[in-house]
This record gives structure tokens, C-alpha cells and sequence, in this order.
């Protein structure tokens, strides 16, 4: 196997996605904590301690205690490397989240035991479904009081449209919680709660040894015993699914144990099943259980569609998109950093390659690994690893570099936004300064800026209401510019285009009031209803309306 194959399969590159508030960023930082990439994990919500989690490190972030930017973090754990991509749970962030999911070869949801699964989780569930991504599920919280675990397989399956298999199961939860039975390694976890991590680890392959109720109790061992049953009748026989052609075969000859069996494992990979584990973040416990079952069965890299061809990661070529630009990760210097992620390939520091919207080569001498806003420069890099470009305004999201090649990636829509204000200077001399920072946030994609064709006036779109605080806080702390807004009611932005230049025209002229430009001169149409959309739609069979921007 040649160096770029090894390398290659040893790249677990995944998202931790959630609801607000189920634990998703305290479980990013445990599983830093055991790659050995931080030594203390932050208190995200305490007002008492000032640590905050390491992968919010935007200010706003540590004074709401909510992640607004995805954060990537690389750090190596056993033989494998792993880079996960920490995503904002806010629903008014949700286009990042959207985005992000199209760099990731597979996912972990995040799951409250006390809320079950949330509207922001089902969203998020539908991307993966769409994309076939592999999807494992963190139970999370089982220190507290929750739904019955039965209950909650029943709900993920229904709400999710996925199956489910638990490869751990919890004894009791809350006050009683006393660990977990781990199916997939064969042993039990034992929990206390004032060490707040396992305490003892048991090898227990026969859960009907009497040995049992000397660690968990009588009442316990038999409840652990039905449950169990129960699970091995109810969710080992998965209905087939015929697995996708994505290069998988390796996948399944290189797990040493039958843990999990090569059905489920194909299943999984397939995106058709769904491991449960069970755990509590805050606590530290599951969470290596999870990981380590995780680097085992989780896929690496996987072949990219473009629209040209099939990228498959062990192609020599390098060729990697843009997913994400961020501006100001150091707010001293007005940087902006492009996240890549590597499709096929190796990336060599010091290497021209091929810009190819600008159909020109491009030499990056500092591109950059990240560990949340901590950087390093890196000399070398794989397919499935995530790097940082410098940026001096050459890239937008959904660019590709290559090796030379002429490839264009699909699946980075910008979509239509929910929420529409006037931006407007509230100091004139700082006009420069606010225009270069509606220019760079906006390029990040978490909002779009639009300009009214009939008044000149800028507008921004966004999915929430808190994406404009955040757009106000950033513009004044990291430009020193004051912006205002005025409401604006708008129903749908929607961009058009037609076969007959005449058609276009004449319904350009016709909405005049309504027509605007976006940030790449392609023309939108703001409708100011639902019935305004629908008789221009009956109106006007030449023109085709869309409602996100990969057209």
C-alpha cells in the first residue's frame, strides 16, 4: 500500500452536530482531551470560571456561550488522525452547519436524553440523509432524568427516518445512574459520581454470570439482562439495504473483532444505521467508548462528485473546494483564511497550484492546520484533512484548487433568506471600514448582502434574527465601524434566469422596484409575498425562479 493510501485511510474527518444546549461543544472538548490536543477543558456556560470551550473562541461566542462558527480542530489519537468539525447548533446559523456537512465524511448527532430529538436535529438529519452520510448517535446526559432509552430508539428511528442499533446501554439514569453495559466491547462501565469519570471497567462478555449483581445490583442485573434481550431481538436484524459503491471494501476486512457485525458495519456506512452510544459529556463518561468505537468503524475519506467526474481520494492529483472563509480569526491583523478541504491527493507547502474560477496558478507558502483559532503551518497535507488558505479576497465559497485541472464541486448552495434589513453607516467617516466588513462577513456566507437595483441600497439576508446582532457586534469590534438597520419586509429573495434575453428584460423592467444584484451580479427577485411570487411565477412561464443559488 502506497504512503498516500495509508495516510489516507487514517483520516477520520467528521462533524459533531446538535439542538442548542445538547452538549455538543463539551463533547468536542473531551475528545480533545483524549487526543492529548488540550489539557482542560473549558466551562462553556459558567460565569464563575473565565475558561471558555476551546472551539467557541470568537468573543461573541464566550459571552453567549454559543457556538456561531463552525471550528475545526486536527489532532491525532492512536493510529488514526482525526479532524472534527465543531458546527453552531443555532438554528440562525444553520446555512454554516449545511455547509460544513458537504466537507465531512461522516457525523455524530448529538442527542439530550431529557428533549429527545429537536426541530434543529431533524433539519440536520435531512442534509446527511441527502448526502448518504454516515451517522453515529451520542446519548448524552444520563446523569439527569429522561426519556425511558426504549422510548428514545423508537423517537430517534421515527423523527430521524434512520435505524438504529445501541452499541451501549445504560443502567438506570439520573440520581440512580450507575453506568453503562458496553455491547460493542463486551464490558461494563461503571459511573461514580463524584470521581466524574469511570471508575472501574469490567470485562463482562456473559452478562448471566452471577458476578453481575456483586457490581450492579439484583434489581439492576436482571432489568440489564431483559433489556439486553430485548435490543438483540428488536434491532440486530436490520432490514438489508444494498450498499452504495463507494469504495468501502477495505472498510470492513480491516476491522480485527466482530463487534459489530460486516451487515451493520456496510448498514452504517451506508448511511441506513444509526450506532447509539450512551454517555454524559460533562462528566467525561461514554465518550471515550464512543471514540474508540468511532476511529474503528467510522469511514475514511470518500470519493467527491464534481461535475466533471468522480474524485476518488487516492487519486495523485491534489484537488480540494472551499467550504468556509472566515474573517479576522486574529483580530490584530485583517486576515481572512479560506477552510479547504482536501479532496484527492497531497498538498505540498511551497507548490503552484491551480486557482481554476481565475484560471490561474496560485503559490501558498503559509497555508494553515488549525486547532479552533490556534494555527500552525503545515508542510504537507492529505485528502480528508481540512487546511487554511490565506485570503486577500481571491477565493468565495465553493472554489476549487487543483493540481491543474479543470474540476468544479457541487453541493454548496447559498439559499434563500428568511430575514431581510437595510444596512445603513451610522458613522460617515467610517464608511470604508463598513463596506470592507459587510464585504468579508458576507463572503463567509453566514449572510448575503444584496443591492437594490431601483434605490442603490444594500441589503442583508440571513436565516435569523441573531445573525444580524452578530453582523453589528463583528462590524464594530472587528472594523471599528457602526452599522443601523432598517426593517425591511421581504418574503422570498429569489434568483432568476431565462433562455430569451427578451423575456428577462422585460420582466427586469416590469419589477424594476423588485429586482436587486447579489454579491456575484447575478439577478434576485425580492418578493414581498407569497402571492406576489406566485401570479409572477403564473405571470411570466419564461422565467425560471430559484431559491438557492446552485443553479
Amino acid at each position: 500500500m502506497s504512503e498516500l493510501n495509508i495516510e489516507i485511510q487514517r483520516r477520520r474527518t467528521f462533524a459533531i452536530i446538535s439542538h442548542p444546549d445538547a452538549g455538543k461543544t463539551t463533547l468536542t472538548e473531551k475528545l480533545l482531551l483524549f487526543g492529548g490536543a488540550i489539557h482542560v477543558a473549558g466551562a462553556v456556560k459558567s460565569n464563575k470560571i473565565r475558561k471558555t470551550a476551546t472551539s467557541d473562541w470568537m468573543e461573541i461566542e464566550k459571552q453567549r456561550g454559543i457556538s456561531v462558527a463552525t471550528s475545526v480542530m486536527g489532532f491525532d489519537y492512536q493510529d488514526y488522525k482525526i479532524n472534527i468539525l465543531d458546527t453552531p447548533g443555532h438554528q440562525d446559523f444553520a446555512e454554516d452547519t449545511y455547509r460544513t456537512l458537504t466537507a465531512v465524511d461522516s457525523v455524530i448527532i448529538v442527542v439530550d436524553i431529557a428533549k429527545g430529538v429537536e426541530a434543529q436535529t431533524r433539519k440536520l438529519m435531512e442534509v446527511c440523509r441527502m448526502r448518504k452520510t454516515p451517522v453515529m448517535i451520542f446519548v448524552n446526559k444520563m446523569d439527569r432524568d429522561g426519556i425511558d432509552p426504549f422510548d428514545l430508539l423508537d423517537e430517534l428511528e421515527q423523527e430521524l427516518h434512520i435505524h438504529v442499533r445501541p452499541l451501549s446501554w445504560p443502567i438506570e439514569m439520573g440520581a440512580k445512574f450507575k453506568g453503562v453495559y458496553n455491547i460493542y466491547e463486551k464490558k461494563l462501565d461503571l459511573y461514580t459520581p463524584s470521581k466524574q469519570t469511570i471508575t472501574e471497567s469490567i470485562q463482562f462478555k456473559d452478562v448471566n454470570n452471577p458476578e453481575l449483581e456483586k457490581h450492579i445490583g439484583d434489581k439492576e442485573a436482571k432489568q440489564l439482562r431483559a433489556d439486553l434481550d430485548l435490543i438483540e431481538g428488536v434491532y440486530s436484524d436490520v432490514p438489508s439495504h444494498p450498499m452504495l459503491d463507494t469504495g468501502y471494501p477495505e472498510q470492513s476486512q480491516r476491522i480485527a473483532d466482530k463487534s459489530i457485525n460486516d451487515s451493520l458495519l456496510e448498514k452504517y456506512l451506508a448511511g441506513d444505521l444509526a450506532p447509539v452510544f450512551f454517555g454524559s459529556a460533562l462528566n467525561n463518561f461514554g465518550v471515550k467508548e464512543l471514540l474508540d468505537c468511532f476511529v474503528r468503524i467510522a469511514p475514511f475519506p470518500r470519493p467527491v462528485q464534481t461535475e466533471e467526474k468522480l474524485v476518488n481520494p487516492e487519486e495523485d492529483p491534489f484537488s480540494g473546494f472551499v467550504f468556509k472563509i472566515h474573517a479576522n480569526m486574529d483580530p490584530n491583523h485583517r486576515s481572512c483564511i479560506a477552510f479547504l478541504k482536501i479532496c484527492s491527493g497531497k498538498f505540498e507547502r511551497n507548490t503552484n497550484y491551480k486557482h481554476v474560477r481565475f484560471d490561474k496558478w496560485m503559490k501558498f507558502t503559509s497555508a494553515t492546520a488549525f486547532m479552533a483559532q490556534k494555527k500552525e503551518t503545515v508542510d504537507e497535507a492529505y485528502a480528508g484533512d481540512i487546511i487554511g488558505l490565506p485570503d486577500t479576497g481571491n477565493f468565495k465559497i465553493g472554489d476549487t484548487v487543483t493540481a491543474g485541472e479543470n474540476l468544479h464541486f457541487k453541493g454548496l448552495p447559498n439559499f434563500s433568506p428568511e430575514m431581510f434589513k437595510y444596512i445603513e453607516n451610522a458613522d460617515p467617516l467610517k464608511s470604508k471600514q463598513l463596506n470592507k466588513g459587510i464585504d468579508q462577513l458576507t463572503d463567509e456566507g453566514v449572510a448575503q448582502l444584496f443591492t437594490n437595483q431601483y434605490n442603490g441600497r444594500k441589503i442583508i439576508g440571513t436565516v435569523g434574527q441573531l445573525q444580524f446582532e452578530v453582523i453589528q457586534y463583528r462590524l464594530l469590534h472587528e472594523y471599528g465601524a457602526q452599522c443601523k438597520w432598517e426593517s425591511l419586509h421581504l418574503y422570498k429573495a429569489c434568483w432568476i434566469e431565462s433562455d430569451s434575453p427578451e423575456a428577462l428584460e422585460n420582466f427586469k423592467k416590469r419589477k424594476y422596484q423588485y429586482m436587486a444584484l447579489d454579491k456575484e451580479g447575478r439577478d434576485v427577485f425580492l418578493a414581498d409575498s407569497a402571492y406576489v411570487l406566485q401570479m409572477a411565477q403564473q405571470d411570466f412561464k419564461e422565467i425560471r425562479f430559484h431559491f438557492s443559488s446552485e443553479f
